[in-house]
């Protein structure tokens, strides 16, 4: 994994320009930390950090390779899961390699195929290749959005990058946000409406879509789809084409060159990824497979289940560590070394964002990375196999909106009369719903109650799914890890999304149909575990210490939050340490203590990023 950036300029000679396409490319060297160049022309500037995982010699960026009089330059971050297939084919197409790099096999795929080249790749990415002799450039990003990509128009100037705070290096990208970025973060937050960038006149490359930029301007085309059809299989041929893919996709996202480990929470789909990867590592004589877990001190004494959170993950990760035979790390995270970690998780994701949930992370990251560069970890299998609770309660189906956002109006009256006035929370959230909606590939003759439920599917795809993968992408990537998700193969994506919902919640139960897929090969006790979500810290120390954080704020007459919130009203919701927030006012984990969190991350990136507010 790595990090990218780029300016592409009409007018002006970039031959020159070298200190500022450097200093971007310098915000981005926790995303590669291993390696770092600069390609300049008189109208394009590309940069790129590497983080090595394969071909260290021979996989060095900004690439350039020629056909005829034409040179082509490509900067790349991700991974392609069948490099081997495509070299095979371009070689045979004339092609000589110099390296074993899936960065020289994607950018001869683009020198034979163009833009085309998009549907033939399997894996996580987001790339641009500059053409010289065209002076045209052609991003694109992976189907499911693992990786990221922002960009800007300027004048004559077209910027790209990974995260947004290489674009605010430039100069021409100020840090301003307007009604509707405080909307997004403040209401949808800390989701994110699919290609918004936030900051005034910035957006985001939406998956599965490519962008062409020359002098006609910017020209977007989506390339992939998710398309209904009719569910042709039966049962047992569902089951065992699920294994298939899964085991398939597991094997091809082991490849590397530097130590690669499992994030083990011991729930199905963590369990799943392991056996698989065990029984790969096992063929090949890799050695002992090394799983991680996460916990919080004394979590044990404070853990209380609730509908969100029905067990604790720490003995389910050593039961299926033992089962497994993996050499297992339990990593034990510090309640005040959490809190103080809110501030680099808003670094990592330029945002205010998942409050602890993301800062955990980040810690997390930080001790895998002592020992290993990659890791697979189990996410994005609840939103397509339809896991999580909203899937399976009547009043969230009914309810008319994302399930995951709750308490708008609670939370709404928490911020500012003139905010509330300008941003209109309810209508706002309302209006991204109903967009959402509207791209829904319906499928002909599907009755009420399964066309809800594709509904519900598409909505968790496409709008929660993107939170996550932001987290992991951002925490992981601050820590110079690279975290592959190999349930977001776009393959058994498309298979999956076409099984109706009284298969895939086979028997009743919550992502059944891979529960069935895993029959034989995991232990009873795990295959029939709950949903458990990705663990948070129960420590009171932990409200203790945000809530004195916000006080402070609050306390803070210079804070820039102060004209964003209503004071009065968020001084009574922190003497009640915000119970009524209690168990989740957001996805599964955020509750009372989370919305404190939130706004200090808030504070904080206001103040840190300098935010100038746009009315």
């Amino acid at each position: 994994m790595c990090g990218i950036a780029g300016w592409i300029d009409r007018e002006a000679d970039l031959t020159g320009q070298r200190p500022v396409i450097e200093a971007m490319n310098e915000t981005l060297s926790h995303r590669g930390p291993d390696a770092s160049g600069v390609w300049l022309s008189p109208r394009a500037a590309l940069a790129h950090r590497r983080l090595v995982v394969v071909d260290p010699e021979g996989g060095g960026q900004p690439m350039v390779r020629r056909r005829g009089e034409n040179s082509y330059v490509l900067t790349y971050n991700g991974e392609l899961y069948n490099t081997r297939e495509l070299r095979q084919e371009l070689e045979t197409c004339g092609h000589t390699f110099q390296g074993y790099s899936d960065t020289e096999v994607l950018l001869f795929a683009f020198i034979e195929w163009g833009t085309a080249c998009v549907e033939r790749l399997n894996g996580i990415f987001a790339f641009a290749v500059w053409s010289e002799a065209d002076r045209s450039l052609f991003c694109a990003r992976d189907r499911l959005g693992v990786k990221p990509f922002f960009y800007a128009q300027r004048g004559s100037a077209f910027l790209f990058a990974s995260e947004l705070k290489a674009l605010l290096a430039h100069p021409l990208v100020q840090p301003e946000v307007d009604a509707e970025g405080l909307a997004e973060v403040f209401v949808m937050g800390p989701a994110r409406t699919p290609g918004h960038g936030v900051f005034q006149g910035v957006a985001e490359l939406k998956p599965g879509h490519g962008l062409v930029y020359d002098w006609n301007g910017i020209h977007v085309r989506r390339y992939w789809a998710l398309e209904s059809r009719p569910h042709q299989d039966d049962l047992d041929t569902t089951a065992l084409k699920i294994r298939e893919l899964l085991e398939d996709t597991v094997k091809r996202q082991l490849v590397s060159d530097v130590p690669v480990c499992l994030l083990l929470s011991g729930g199905l789909d963590s369990s799943a990824l392991t056996m698989f990867a065990a029984g790969a590592f096992a063929q090949l004589d890799r050695g002992p497979l090394h799983t991680y877990s996460v916990d919080y001190i004394d979590n044990e004494c404070y853990f209380e289940p609730n509908r969100f959170e029905p067990a604790s993950d720490t003995p389910w990760a050593q039961r299926v560590s033992d089962f497994l035979g993996t050499c297992h790390h339990n990593v034990i995270i510090d309640t005040l070394q959490l809190a103080d970690a809110l501030t680099a998780a808003v670094r990592a994701r330029d945002l205010p964002g998942m409050a602890d949930v993301d800062a955990s992370l980040y810690l997390f990251s930080r001790e895998i990375k002592q020992r290993a560069t990659v890791a697979l970890s189990g996410e994005s299998a609840d939103e397509i196999f339809g896991g999580y609770p909203w899937f399976h309660r009547k009043e969230d189906l009914a309810a008319g909106t994302f399930p995951w956002i709750r308490m708008v109006r609670e939370r709404s009256r928490l911020l500012s009369p003139e905010l509330r006035a300008c941003i209109r929370p309810e209508e706002y959230v309302a209006g991204r719903y109903h967009e959402a909606l509207d791209e829904v590939p319906r499928l002909p003759g599907e009755d009420s109650f399964e066309a809800r439920m594709r509904e519900m599917l598409y909505l968790n795809i496409t709008r929660f799914m993107p939170i996550l993968l932001d987290r992991k992408d951002r925490m992981s990537m601050a820590c110079g890890l690279e975290v592959r998700v190999p349930f977001c193969d776009h393959r058994l994506v498309e298979y999956v999304w076409n099984i109706p919902w009284a298969v895939k919640n086979y028997g009743g139960v919550g992502k059944g149909i891979l529960r069935r897929a895993l029959a034989g090969l995991l232990p009873g006790d795990v295959l029939g575990r709950r949903k458990s979500p990705y663990p948070k810290t129960h420590h009171p120390a932990y409200l203790t210490a945000v809530r004195s954080r916000l006080e402070e704020i609050l306390n803070d007459p210079a804070s820039p939050l102060l004209p964003l919130v209503d004071v009065a009203g968020l001084r009574k919701v922190v003497c009640s340490n915000a119970a009524a927030f209690n168990p989740a006012w957001f996805s599964q984990l955020m509750g009372g203590a989370q919305l404190f969190a939130c706004f200090v991350q808030a504070d904080t990136w206001l103040k840190e990023y300098r935010v100038r507010i746009c009315l």
